[in-house]
C-alpha cells in the first residue's frame, strides 16, 4: 500500500501535515515525487478560511492544491518510457476516501500519465506556475483577444499581461496595493483613480472583487467585453441602465483547458513566456501551517511555494 505525506485542511483555519494512503497505480498511471507545490490565493484561500461556496468535491478534510512539479519515479507497464521525466501535475485524486480539491499538495501523487505534463528540468520551481499561466491564456481566449485593461497585479494578472504583450497588446493594469505596483514588463500599472480612460474594449478582471462590475462597466466602450477571471465568493451584480447603454458583454473564464496548458508549456519551452519574478516565498513543507496565512495576508507575497524535497 502506497502512502505519502500530504497537507490536509482538516476544517477551516486548521491545517496539518500527515500521512495519507494513495491509490494503487494502474498500468497507465505514473507516480510523481513532488519537489514543489504552489499555494493558490484564490480558491485555496477560500477553502482554508471556510468561505468557499458549494463546489464539486468540496468538504473537509481535504488535500488542497492544483499545481505541483516533480519527477516520475514509478510508471505502469504501459507508460514505462516516462520514468525519470520532470513533469507538471495539475492536481490528483489518488487519496482514497480523502477529498481532494484539487489534490496537489502531497509528496507523492498517482495520476494518469496524460495528466503529467513534461516540462524542462531547468524550469525548476517555476514549473508550478504553468496552471496559472494556462488560466491566464484561457481568460484571454474567453475575452476574445488581448485585453486593454487588466484588474489586479497579482500573479494571474501579471501572467495575463505578459501573454497579452506576446500577442501584441499593451495593456493597462489596475492595482490597489502599493506593494504590487512594481514588476511590470512592457505594460503600465496604475491606480484606477489615476486612469481617465472610459473606452476600454476588452477588460479582464483578475481581482476576485465581487463588487467590481459597476466600476468596470463605467469604463467600457460600447459593445465592450468584461471577462471575469477571478473566483468570487459573493454574488455579483450590476446596475442595468449603464450596461444597457453600452450593450456590455460579460463572460466568465472558468477552468483552463488542455489546449491552454499545451500553449503556455510550448511558450515557456521556447523561451517566449518568462515565468521569473513571480515566486516570492518558498517554505519547507514542515512549516506549511505557518506559511498558509502568510500566503493569503502578506501583500509582498505574490506566490508561495511548498518545498517537499526534504520530505520522505
Amino acid at each position: 500500500m502506497l502512502d505519502s505525506l500530504a497537507i490536509i485542511i482538516e476544517r477551516p483555519l486548521d491545517l496539518s501535515l500527515r500521512r495519507v494512503r494513495l491509490d494503487a497505480p494502474a498500468a497507465t498511471d505514473v507516480v510523481v515525487e513532488v519537489a514543489w507545490s504552489g499555494v493558490s490565493t484564490g480558491t485555496e484561500k477560500l477553502i482554508f478560511t471556510g468561505e468557499m461556496p458549494p463546489f464539486p468535491g468540496m468538504g473537509y478534510p481535504l488535500v488542497p492544491g492544483y499545481e505541483a512539479t516533480g519527477t516520475i519515479v514509478e510508471a505502469g507497464h504501459a507508460v514505462r518510457g516516462r520514468l525519470g521525466e520532470t513533469v507538471f501535475v495539475p492536481g490528483a485524486r489518488c487519496f482514497g476516501e480523502m477529498r481532494a480539491l484539487f489534490g496537489a499538495d502531497s509528496r507523492h501523487l498517482v495520476v494518469p500519465a496524460e495528466r503529467a505534463v513534461w516540462v524542462p528540468a531547468a524550469l525548476g520551481a517555476n514549473a508550478t506556475l504553468l496552471a496559472l499561466a494556462a488560466t491566464a491564456r484561457h481568460a484571454i481566449r474567453v475575452a476574445g483577444g488581448a485585453p486593454e485593461l487588466i484588474v489586479g497585479h497579482g500573479v494571474l494578472g501579471r501572467l495575463i499581461a505578459r501573454l497579452a504583450t506576446l500577442d501584441g497588446g499593451a495593456p493597462v493594469v489596475w492595482e490597489t496595493r502599493a506593494a504590487r505596483f512594481a514588476g511590470a514588463r512592457g505594460y503600465e500599472v496604475r491606480a484606477a483613480a489615476d486612469d481617465p480612460r472610459r473606452d476600454y474594449r476588452t477588460i479582464i478582471d483578475a481581482s476576485g472583487d465581487s463588487a467590481i462590475l459597476d466600476r468596470l462597466i463605467g469604463r467600457l466602450a460600447p459593445g465592450g467585453m468584461i471577462a471575469l477571471a477571478g473566483f468570487y465568493a459573493a454574488p455579483l451584480g450590476f446596475a442595468f441602465p449603464p450596461a444597457f447603454m453600452r450593450e456590455a458583454r460579460i463572460a466568465i473564464a472558468a477552468q483552463w483547458q488542455p489546449e491552454d496548458l499545451a500553449d503556455v508549456a510550448a511558450l515557456v519551452a521556447a523561451g517566449r513566456l518568462d515565468l521569473s519574478g513571480l515566486v516570492t516565498h518558498r517554505v519547507p513543507a514542515a512549516d506549511a501551517a505557518e506559511a498558509y496565512p502568510a500566503a493569503f495576508n502578506d501583500d509582498s507575497c505574490l506566490k508561495l511555494l511548498i518545498d517537499w524535497r526534504d520530505m520522505t
